[in-house]
């Protein structure tokens, strides 16, 4: 597994990421045991950078990373953290709050359920509009300073926050959606990225499986998978995603690769100050993804792979409406 060091001030990790959201049912029903093999086999194939959120099924993720990891060396793999969105027991979202002390009391709770005494990179899931920044990045930096964190990473924000976040502490690196149907980061937030020495580590690099090339015409989201209220696998949207997709598998299969590893490493290919993350729940799925890795990617492929998915080509918004507003960029 090739190594990527995310920003000037970042750790060093696998230049592939797995994210691990699906595996508490974000995408409908997971199965326990497979998420857990499937941990293992990412950590057996090189994979050390985990992605997690203390919202994720109200902290069913972290439980289930802290049995994944148990016995692992902890200076194996690095544990990336989000904070800050508020769900209710209907599994309700409420909002966000990024006060100082809610930093560390998230942090805390965070540290006993993954059985760790740091998280190698934390970050606020989505900016707090009531607080500031700055506030919000000074509170991690005093837990850095304690020794329970060791970077502070963003995540969906604009360029202007990353710079008033920066100037406080340096940024390991931004999370935000990045694949070849989420392009938005391109215009402005990339560009002051590399300014300031911030690495990017991008989810949804297969579209939540759109631009997989698993998912079909006709096939619907199942109970409890939040692509049933995603715009982009609606109606008319999806059927002209999948064109593109079909697209896509012309320009993949010329190359002797599947669909998905073409646009892992597409995303791989935007510069090696980005991280794709993905989000395998099953061991077949990761099997599939990390070979995208070695996949070399020339002019005329990328020429090609434009061609199939020009940028705003794909219609229906990254999320249902009332989502995008608390978005820094937009599709």
């Amino acid at each position: 597994m090739q190594m990527r060091t995310l920003g000037r001030t970042g750790p060093a990790v696998s230049a592939l990421g797995l994210g691990a959201m699906g595996m508490s049912g974000a995408y409908g029903t997971a199965d326990r045991a497979e998420s857990i093999a499937t941990v293992h086999a990412a950590l057996e194939g090189g994979v050390t950078l985990i992605d997690t959120g203390d919202f994720y099924a109200m902290g069913h993720n972290e439980l289930l990373l802290a049995e994944a990891l148990a016995g692992r060396d902890r200076d194996s793999y690095a544990l990336s953290v989000k904070f800050g969105m508020l769900r209710g027991p209907g599994h309700e979202f409420g909002g966000h709050d990024c006060r100082p002390e809610a930093v560390k009391n998230f942090l805390a709770y965070s540290l006993t359920r993954l059985g760790t005494d740091h998280i190698d990179i934390y970050r606020p899931a989505r900016l707090d509009p009531a607080v500031p920044i700055e506030e919000t990045v000074g509170a991690i930096k005093e837990m850095i300073d304690a020794g329970y964190v060791r970077h502070i990473g963003l995540s969906e924000v604009d360029a202007a926050t990353i710079r008033r976040a920066h100037a406080v502490h340096p940024i390991a690196d931004l999370q935000i959606e990045y694949s070849l149907i989420s392009r938005a980061v391109e215009a402005d937030v990339l560009p002051t990225l590399r300014e300031l020495g911030i690495g990017l580590t991008a989810y949804g690099v297969l579209g939540r499986g759109l631009i997989s090339g698993h998912w079909s015409a006709g096939h619907t989201a199942g109970p409890g998978d939040s692509r049933g209220f995603s715009p982009r696998f609606s109606g008319e949207n999806v059927e002209h995603n999948l064109a593109l997709v079909a697209a896509l598998r012309r320009v993949a299969e010329a190359k002797g690769r599947t669909v998905a590893q073409l646009v892992i490493a597409w995303v791989a290919a935007q510069g090696q100050d980005i991280v794709p993350l993905v989000g395998a729940r099953t061991r077949e799925r990761l099997t599939e993804a990390l070979p995208a890795m070695d996949v070399h990617l020339t002019a005329d492929d990328l020429a090609e792979i434009e061609k199939a998915v020009p940028p705003g080509s794909a219609r229906g918004d990254r999320y249902p409406s009332a989502f995008m507003s608390h978005l820094g960029v937009g599709n």
